[in-house]
């Protein structure tokens, strides 16, 4: 069915005055007028006040007939009656005269009565001739006018069918001309509003979009092919319906025309077949003055693939694709979420780490297809051993970790955890077969136990760490319990956290910069700038190690101002001799971002330097992106205001959708270097990184890979066209003169890395 804008359409239709003294003389012009409603996909008019089916328009249409036969047949009759009369009047007339002289007692009586009786017949005959001669010029009337207008009512038959394209013409005679250049005009009105409408539905046929029209109070007045596609209803089992009817049952109740006109929504429709299926869904408001025209306006996109692709995004960063268990980052975020139930119940839970024995040993003599093999093995016997309420995750090659709730606070476990340990040890020591090869393996385990040991998830894994690493020390295939001697990180801690205070003022801290290369050229676009502590005596410590006890001590603050200076500070006297240095990316962690300063100091210091924002990108993590939401994504525009660009660092690992990330001003993803690292050997890495690497260029989005070290991964990344990369492939991080030197030598044209993209 075509829908066309509705609109007051007129018709005139014109009659000769039945005198020539009514009207004046003139012809009268009666006009109709009624809004164009539907033109069907036959092509016929639904005039307004139709019920709106094709039985109902032929009815009208043989009603508006048979009025017009029986005008056209009263026509006739009125005009032969007419001239019919007048001819007997006439007669009547003559005879009176003729009959004035025939009185009975005048002379001459009888011969003036022979006179009368001649005139009579002489009358008689006269007034057949009139008669005749009056109706033949009565019928040629008759027909003068009802020729032409049984042509016109074919014309308006042909209107009222949709035929459109015939010309109307004036009738032969002239009658009814001005009627026929109405019609015509009227012909032409219409067809361009059939035109148009046919227009609208090729194009909202042709979109690849649901799009539904509803009326204000929230029933679907229009809807487009992929939207039957889509829910498989035809449009008439929609039509009229309101739109929450094809919505799931999860949605309906807290569905809202206002909501879903001021911001995309992400819900489910329900489909004829009871199938639900995930769409993307935005609307507005058609604000018209013709209360027939307004509504709103819903254009659904089908995101299944974009879901499906999340979910394997989701699973591949936290599960380990050999042996389908938990992988660090997963086990680490559920052992977070332990600590936090155990210390509100008041119980206690254990760690138990396990790392194989000689593992490599496998790898080196039979390949790692047969160690990946091994592993798996390996795995099932320990998920077969966990008791309830222990979760089983793989942290590295050939180490995993059980992490044990629900032991009792008051309780000596010991010699429970102690025993579970031995029988893990013996499952793992039975032997097994791979390449028809009998193959042993052994294991060591560190136990630590929450809160006794530790209260924190690094604490808690280095401690368990260190028991095992003792356990190994003492020949393996054993295990032990956590004991402060065991290792000095506690002390070491408490050492870096009271030098912490002093790196600043001893100028202990210093920036390295790692360039970041455009993958298609082999140009230096710009680097990341990286914080080193070279505390005397120790060597370089990372960012991991002290970060955190500068969150601890409050000092991250300072720390995050001191290295927003520095860069600037660089990034001056680069600009000084290299134009365009590139875009620089600083790290940024969530209590900086809490802070309540965080703007007014970053934007002092970008003012101090005379260094424009938008050299720079700073980089938060997923998880960072995703702690209070609404209050980050005002922060962030902030910036983006500022003209900083924003990055979301180590992609993958979070908790976050790509359709969350949409939200926020974010014009960069980069891909953890976990996943870079197999990327060109492992087929689930591989997986993972070309979907990021689609769905950032999908959104328009840079990407960036992190961690390149060998040339088959930057082969495979620019495989994949993927923009940007970093890593040990291009070199070591650099200091700010040794950045700048490159960036000199390469604006020369006599270096960059032009030997890895040959």
């Amino acid at each position: 069915m075509t829908w066309s804008a509705t609109r007051p359409v007129s018709c005139s239709a014109f009659r000769r005055p039945p005198g020539p003294g009514r009207h004046g003389g003139r012809r009268v012009v009666a006009r109709c007028y009624g809004p164009l409603r539907r033109v069907t996909s036959g092509g016929r008019i639904m005039a307004a006040g139709s019920a709106g089916t094709a039985g109902a328009g032929n009815d009208q249409r043989g009603s508006a007939v048979r009025r017009q036969d029986g005008m056209n047949f009263s026509f006739r009759s009125r005009t032969l009656a007419m001239a019919t009369t007048a001819c007997v009047l006439v007669v009547l007339v003559c005879i009176a005269l003729a009959a004035l002289d025939l009185r009975p007692d005048a002379p001459g009586a009888a011969a003036r009565l022979a006179a009368f009786e001649q005139r009579l017949l002489a009358i008689g005959a006269g007034g057949l001739v009139l008669l005749a001669i009056a109706l033949a010029l009565a019928w040629r009337l008759v027909r003068r006018v009802e020729i032409p207008l049984e042509e016109l009512r074919a014309a308006v038959d042909r209107l009222a069918s949709g035929d459109w394209g015939t010309r109307i013409a004036a009738p032969e005679g002239g009658y009814g001309a001005d009627l026929a250049h109405a019609l015509d005009r009227l012909r032409i009105g219409l067809g361009d509003h059939a035109a148009a409408g046919r227009a609208l539905d090729l194009m909202l046929d042709s979109m690849n979009d649901a799009v539904f029209v509803t009326s204000p109070d929230g029933r679907i007045k229009r809807l487009n092919l992929a939207a039957t596609q889509l829910l498989g209803w035809s449009q008439a089992e929609l039509l009229g319906r309101e739109f929450g009817y094809v919505l799931s049952d999860q949605d309906r109740p807290a569905f809202a025309l206002e909501r879903a006109t001021n911001e995309t929504l992400e819900l489910t429709v329900r489909t004829r077949s009871g199938q639900t299926i995930p769409v993307s869904l935005s609307g507005s408001v058609i604000a018209a003055e013709d209360p027939r025209f307004q509504g709103c306006i819903f254009v659904a996109r089908n995101i299944t693939e974009r879901k499906r692709a999340e979910r394997r995004i989701r699973y591949l960063a936290r599960y380990d694709t050999l042996t389908k268990i938990p992988n660090r980052l997963q086990f680490q975020h559920s052992l977070q979420q332990a600590i936090a139930r155990a210390r509100r119940a008041g119980s206690a839970l254990a760690l138990l780490y396990l790392d194989l024995d000689r593992f490599k040993e496998v790898n080196d003599t039979f390949g790692h297809a047969a160690g990946d093999r091994a592993l798996e093995i390996l795995s099932e016997r320990l998920i077969r051993r966990l008791p309830p309420d222990t979760m089983l995750g793989r942290l590295a090659g050939d180490e995993f970790a059980l992490l044990i709730e629900n032991l009792p606070g008051a309780a000596d476990n010991r010699v429970a955890l102690q025993a579970l340990a031995r029988e893990l040890l013996d499952a793992l020591g039975r032997p097994f077969y791979i390449a028809q090869q009998e193959l042993y393996v052994t294991g060591s385990i560190g136990i630590a136990c929450c809160p006794r040991d530790a209260d924190n998830v690094v604490d808690l894994i280095r401690n368990a760490d260190a028991a095992m690493y003792h356990s190994k020390q003492n020949g393996g295939n054993s295990s032990s319990f956590y004991t402060p001697e065991m290792s000095a990180v506690a002390v070491e801690r408490l050492m870096l956290k009271s030098k912490l205070r002093r790196a600043l003022e001893r100028d202990e801290l210093v920036m390295l910069y790692q360039p970041k290369v455009d993958l298609h050229t082999g140009r230096v676009v710009g680097g990341e700038a990286l914080l080193r502590w070279r505390l005397p005596g120790h060597g370089d410590i990372s960012p991991a190690q002290f970060i955190p006890l500068a969150e601890e001590t409050n000092l991250i603050q300072e720390i995050g101002e001191w290295v927003l200076q520095r860069v600037c500070t660089d990034y001056r006297i680069w600009q000084d001799q290299v134009p365009q240095p590139g875009r620089i990316s600083i790290n940024l962690s969530l209590k900086q971002l809490r802070q309540a300063e965080f703007l007014t100091r970053y934007r002092s210091v970008f003012d101090d330097t005379g260094v424009a924002p938008a050299n720079f990108e700073l980089e938060i993590t997923e998880t960072t992106l995703m702690t209070d939401a609404r209050r980050m994504m005002r922060l962030l525009d902030e910036l983006h205001a500022m003209g900083v660009h924003l990055s979301i660092d180590d992609f993958g690992t979070g908790y976050s959708s790509l359709s969350a990330l949409q939200q926020f001003p974010v014009g960069t993803l980069k891909i953890d270097q976990s996943f870079v690292r197999h990327a060109a050997i492992s087929r689930e890495d591989a997986t993972l990184v070309r979907t990021i690497i689609e769905m950032g260029r999908n959104l328009g989005l840079e990407v960036v890979a992190e961690g390149i070290e060998t040339a088959q991964q930057l082969a495979f990344l620019r495989g994949l066209d993927c923009h940007y990369g970093q890593g040990r492939l291009f070199g070591e991080p650099l200091t700010a003169g040794e950045f700048l030197a490159l960036l000199l030598t390469q604006a020369r044209g006599t270096a960059g890395f032009a030997t890895l993209f040959g």
